[in-house]
């Protein structure tokens, strides 16, 4: 019970955790909405300053003065004025408005032409930087809302897997629990077995006990097997954990560490460059009025040089800095008992998957990174084009004082050909459609970018799993690759005894006859593609050799199963292209036909949840059967579409795949038209189908399992191909004793466990005694008094000094050996060596033995220290190749 306590405390932590994530994603908002409202506000106080200084021209000595103190008191009480008296440091665009304020004091007289600049450049501009203020935020403001839900997503998809991981960590302690009871109940039947003499029962009782013993021996071997199944499913399922762990931290990091800044840049873009145009407008009409300010202008005009976007930026983060802190790292939450600490487990068979989706990860990377590069050049070059409408030098009007200081010469200026109201409405609208490109690339190189940020966090974690498991040397902190098991005899299935055809037939009829509820083709293509191919790109899209997909369906029409085998040398493509040739070649579809104006209606509802009710509601009225087949298929596709970001079909594209051949379109439809529906109809279920289909409970019935595993074993035929081991006795039969044999000691160098009863497990540093060698990665030896077999890449031979000095005497005395009685000796006793078999060397006299053995050491590699030591003459460095 303090278990299921501590599971779920954890679980509450990650979601309360996930919850203050969307709580600060949306104060950012918050944030960026009001500092686009504060930039609004000081534009429109701009405008208006400028329209009532136009005004107050006429009243010049008392109204500027006026102005500039209703200002002046205004911004007292504004944010930035008590953040400035604290620290002294304002935003560059605020700074200027405080310099334009004392600036406005030292006005001295009116003009008739700075009114009417003023009414027809100067808060024409302005208004056109509050809309561009607004268009900008509202643009940015949907690309921040698709980022929060990406983060939203990943932080969901991360719980999920999280849950998932746990409860296959519980099954897997369930199923060891079972196991344990097992072994103890066969401990007592063994032990009253034990109790009663045999010879006092009676021969029926005898049997009995025989039988007990038997079924309580058959019953450990079965919970073995299921504890074995639920270990590697929650190592699977923990890897996901961790993968999808290290992959949300890099996209959470991305986000608040370079996203946010993106953003914030994209909502300033123009802002500065727009208002730094209006305030030299002004700063001309100024220096052109009166050289005597020059001493105040030149101050103003420094502090618009100085207008940093970076500077405000950062000075915003600053002023906000518990909302933009990045937050802290997901933790890796282990199930109770598990001790492997976020490493990925990479022993085999999962150790080959990895490999697999390393390369496909890296090959992945490689494309994107060019694909998003390229994005990146567009982006900059259309950030450079914005940059130079932005900045054009426009905001001279000195023109207007040459002459005149009339109104009718600022009127010609205002006039004038650039300002016109037609060049202004054509560059804007440049403006704007450049804009609307580079937020599109914007857009674009944010999702590539998200992309390769997740898929990299993944390589590098496979990289760095699989880089340690190849370092096999001794010292190493990380044991090698396990040497391979011998491949499985492959055991073909009774021929078929169904009165009706698995492909091209009644799916509900073969149900009934086979007794199967998920057809064999389906449940081993589905099985073969979880252990193989979710990563794989393309799959279901690209199509496989139409030779090994006729050559499969024909094996499993025969009643064979050609993908039974663990063994992944089957192209994925094919058995993806039999599992769709399978449901397209039914005889009644999997959706019925009468059922497709039902379907098609599920369109016109709005949301998601909706659709899934209705199909809910139409899918209960079918069969049981087809609706068991149903769930188990679309549970998959929900699987496969969960690795999209690396195989590339998400369930709009696997929807693309199998519309067709799930919901063929009916006569008298248009299929144009139609398609685009059936697509969106299949991707609902694949998104909603834990909604639209009954659960476990309410239909009984095989459910589509996430982390699928396949038994193991060595093959007892010494043709089973490289690897493979003859079959020992594992202590049953009449052993040889050991002082008939040669033994090498052995040490350890890593901590292993025996995956077969036939392989000994040991701890590093532990001693081991070798016989002989069994083949290229195993040797035959024994250890605590067991003999078995002992991983070649697993240990280092301790003895090598006395092996070598033995071996130089072995090689004087048969050097000193004479005559072709010898020779003959020798040739006949190689002879006789090279027609034994592994199994033989058993049998063979120590000297005869030890020959073997010496044969194997190659080379000698002599290191000697001190020449003028006798000790050290004898110390050498032995290289044992095979």
């Amino acid at each position: 019970m303090g278990n299921v306590l501590q599971v779920n405390k954890k679980k509450e932590v990650a979601r309360i955790f996930t919850l203050e994530i969307r709580n600060q994603l949306v104060e950012q908002f918050r944030c960026l909405e009001q500092q686009s409202e504060s930039r609004l506000q000081l534009l429109q106080d701009l405008q208006d300053f400028f329209r009532r200084k136009a005004e107050l021209q006429l009243e010049y000595s008392r109204g500027l003065d006026k102005l500039a103190e209703r200002f002046s008191a205004k911004i007292r009480s504004s944010r930035e004025h008590q953040h400035f008296k604290k620290d002294q440091n304002l935003l560059s665009t605020v700074n200027c408005w405080y310099l334009v304020l004392n600036q406005t004091r030292r006005e001295s007289r009116d003009h008739a032409t700075l009114s009417d600049l003023y009414n027809n450049n100067v808060i024409v501009r302005l208004a056109h930087v509050g809309e561009d203020v607004i268009r900008l935020f509202k643009k940015s403001k949907e690309i921040g809302v698709q980022m929060h839900e990406e983060l939203v997503k990943v932080t969901n998809e991360l719980y999920t897997v999280m849950k998932t991981y746990h409860m296959y960590h519980t099954e897997s302690i369930s199923a060891e629990s079972k196991l344990k009871e097992a072994e103890k109940q066969g401990e007592k039947q063994i032990g009253k077995a034990n109790d009663v003499s045999t010879s006092l029962l009676r021969h029926d009782d005898r049997q009995q006990r025989r039988s007990a013993v038997k079924k309580m021996e058959k019953m450990k071997e079965k919970r073995q097997a299921k504890y074995s199944e639920n270990k590697l499913k929650c190592t699977k399922a923990r890897n996901d954990y961790l993968l999808n762990l290290v992959a949300t931290n890099a996209l959470v990091a991305k986000y608040y560490i370079y996203d946010v800044s993106d953003m914030i840049d994209s909502c300033d873009m123009g802002y500065h460059a727009s208002l730094a145009r209006t305030l030299r407008t002004y700063l001309s009409a100024e220096y052109s009025l009166e050289t005597s300010r020059h001493e105040g202008l030149d101050q103003l005009e420094g502090a618009v040089d100085a207008m940093d976007v970076r500077g405000d930026k950062h000075r915003v983060m600053d002023m906000h800095s518990q909302i933009f802190c990045p937050p802290a790292h997901f933790d890796y939450q282990p199930h109770m008992g598990d001790e492997q600490c976020q490493h990925l487990g990479a022993q085999q068979p999962v150790q080959t998957e990895l490999l697999m989706r390393h390369h496909q990860l890296q090959s992945r990377l490689a494309t994107l990174k060019i694909e998003n590069e390229e994005v990146r050049k567009t982006l900059d070059a259309t950030m450079q084009t914005l940059q130079d409408m932005l900045t054009v030098e426009d905001f001279d009007v000195s023109e207007a004082f040459l002459h005149s200081q009339s109104t009718e010469s600022v009127k010609s200026a205002s006039s004038d050909s650039y300002m016109s109201k037609v060049n202004v409405a054509r560059r804007r609208a440049n403006q704007q459609e450049t804009e609307g490109f580079y937020f599109t690339k914007f857009k674009e190189y944010l999702n590539g970018s998200n992309l390769i940020v997740k898929l990299q966090a993944k390589h590098d974690l496979l990289k760095q799993t699989l880089g340690e498991g190849e370092r096999a040397e001794y010292g190493t902190t990380r044991p090698p690759t396990l040497p391979a098991k011998p491949r499985k005899m492959q055991k073909p299935r009774p021929c078929s005894v169904f009165n009706h055809k698995l492909f091209n037939g009644n799916l509900e009829a073969f149900i009934k006859d086979s007794g199967q509820a998920i057809p064999v083709v389906v449940e081993s293509c589905v099985r073969y593609i979880n252990l193989y191919g979710l990563q794989q790109q393309g799959i279901f899209r690209i199509p496989g050799s139409q030779v090994e997909v006729n050559d499969i369906k024909n094996s499993f029409e025969r009643g064979e199963d050609p993908l039974v085998d663990d063994q992944s040398d089957h192209d994925i493509m094919a058995v993806a292209g039999v599992l769709k040739l399978y449901f397209r070649g039914l005889e009644n579809t999997l959706f019925p036909k009468e059922h497709f104006l039902d379907l098609m209606s599920t369109i016109k509802l709005d949301s998601g949840a909706e659709r899934a009710h209705h199909l809910q509601q139409i899918v209960v009225t079918l069969s049981h059967p087809v609706i068991i087949v149903m769930r188990y298929l679309f549970a998959f596709l929900n699987h496969l579409s969960q690795y999209s970001d690396e195989n590339m079909m998400d369930p709009y594209n696997l929807a693309t795949c199998f519309g067709p051949t799930l919901m063929p379109i009916p006569d008298g439809h248009d299929p144009v038209a139609c398609q685009t529906h059936v697509n969106e109809v299949i991707k609902t279920i694949i998104i909603h189908n834990e909604v639209i289909f009954p659960s476990h409970r309410e239909l009984d019935g095989p459910v589509y399992e996430k982390c699928m595993a396949g038994g193991e074993e060595y093959c007892d035929s010494p043709q089973s191909g490289p690897g493979a081991i003859d079959e020992v006795d594992n202590g049953t039969g009449p052993h040889t004793s050991d002082d008939e044999l040669e033994q090498i000691e052995a040490i350890a160098k890593f901590d292993y466990v025996g995956r077969t009863p036939r392989e000994l497990s040991f701890k590093k540093g532990a001693s081991l005694l070798l016989y002989l060698r069994a083949s290229d990665d195993w040797w035959e030896g024994r250890h605590n008094g067991v003999d078995g077999l002992i991983p070649h890449q697993y240990i280092v031979v301790q003895d090598m000094d006395d092996a070598f000095s033995d071996s130089l005497s072995w090689k004087a005395e048969s050097e000193a050996s004479s005559g072709p009685h010898q020779e003959d000796r020798d040739r006949t006793s190689s002879r006789n060596r090279d027609r034994s078999s592994p199994c033989e060397h058993r049998q063979h006299t120590p000297e005869h033995h030890y020959g073997d053995a010496l044969g194997r050491w190659l080379h000698i590699d002599f290191v000697m220290i001190h020449a003028h030591s006798s000790q050290n003459l004898k110390k050498c460095r032995l290289t044992q190749v095979f």
